[in-house]
């Protein structure tokens, strides 16, 4: 498939098309909007559903063969947020709480963007690993726990001092983070579906499955109305969320391509690595960073992961970083 027609069939998805009916539908002031109960109970499902398919997978690998390229993808897990939010604060000029709130989106990866780094790498006869999908899982969580972690001990710090709010000491907000429920569900989810397998599986797969892009398309829907109602944010940052949203995914990419060559990752697996570490997510992180860090503003990380980084990964990024893998196995 060629790289527009990857591109032309991503963005007329239906997610990608709720995110911009969410949209349309908050600038055109229409009173659409999701119950809160029912958003609750939506992030629950897909965050559940995330974890438990990931474990099944995990259950399902060679030991032996994801060794190596498993401990590349969990130090990409750590490395991603923190360079994210260090490069956001930084160089974006985003507060703490912003800066994590995107960090944990591009700590984090997107489903659609791996998929179509597995048919560009397919289409130029390097396919991957058969286990990439088992480093996807490896690559989900970390990454998003880790700056949410950040943002709630950043927030914790400007907080002391103030008559309103009282600090909170670091280990009450370890245990917040360890215990909240976008960690309970996503690790949670894991450790249940990779104890039960693909057998225990079967049963509940029909609701975990077929369900879930139906439930995406309604929490996405609420995703582009959350994040219009915060657009005028963007007068104030706009060049440099655009800037960072394509600063960050180059960055990350090539760092999981070379770390990728390093673990032994054939040349399609270096670029789709790279591709993993280098997109942002817009499945797990919005529900698990609006669970955490409701203070983060939707019309940044969303604007920037859906809007910037999503279409420069179809476009320009996944053919730089099969480049890349290219030039690193000579």
């Amino acid at each position: 498939m060629a790289t527009f027609d990857i591109l032309k069939a991503n963005l007329l998805s239906p997610i990608v098309l709720a995110f911009a009916l969410g949209i349309f539908a908050r600038l055109i002031r229409s009173e659409l909007a999701l119950p809160k109960d029912l958003y609750a109970s939506l992030s629950i499902y897909l965050l559940l559903a995330l974890g438990l398919k990931g474990g099944v997978e995990l259950s399902e690998s060679s030991v032996h063969a994801i060794a190596l390229p498993g401990l590349a993808t969990l130090f990409l897990g750590c490395l991603t947020p923190v360079s994210a939010y260090f490069l956001l604060r930084r160089l974006g000029r985003f507060s703490s709480v912003d800066a994590a709130g995107m960090a944990a989106h591009y700590g984090s990866v997107s489903a659609v963007t791996f998929i179509a780094a597995q048919q560009f790498t397919a289409n130029m006869g390097a396919t991957a690993e058969g286990f990439m999908p088992t480093l996807l899982t490896l690559l989900e969580s970390p990454g998003i726990h880790i700056a949410l972690a950040i943002g709630a001990l950043k927030r914790a710090k400007l907080q002391t001092g103030s008559s309103e709010t009282p600090a909170k000491s670091k280990g009450t907000i370890l245990h917040e983070i360890l215990t909240a429920r976008s960690m309970i569900l996503l690790v949670g989810g894991l450790v249940v579906g990779l104890l039960m397998g693909v057998k225990g599986y079967e049963p509940i797969k029909p609701f975990f499955e077929t369900g879930f892009k139906g439930a995406l398309v309604l929490f996405i829907l609420e995703m582009g109305i959350v994040a219009a109602t915060r657009f005028q944010d963007l007068r104030k940052v706009g060049f440099r969320l655009i800037g960072m949203g394509i600063l960050l995914p180059i960055t990350h990419g090539a760092a999981g391509v070379f770390l990728g060559h390093w673990a032994g990752l054939s040349l399609g697996g270096a670029t789709v690595l790279g591709t993993m570490a280098a997109s942002a997510s817009y499945i797990a992180a919005p529900p698990a960073v609006r669970m955490t860090l409701p203070e983060a503003n939707p019309a940044y990380y969303l604007t920037a992961s859906l809007a910037v980084t999503f279409p420069f990964n179809l476009v320009i990024g996944i053919p730089l970083y099969y480049q890349i893998a290219l030039w690193l196995q000579g």
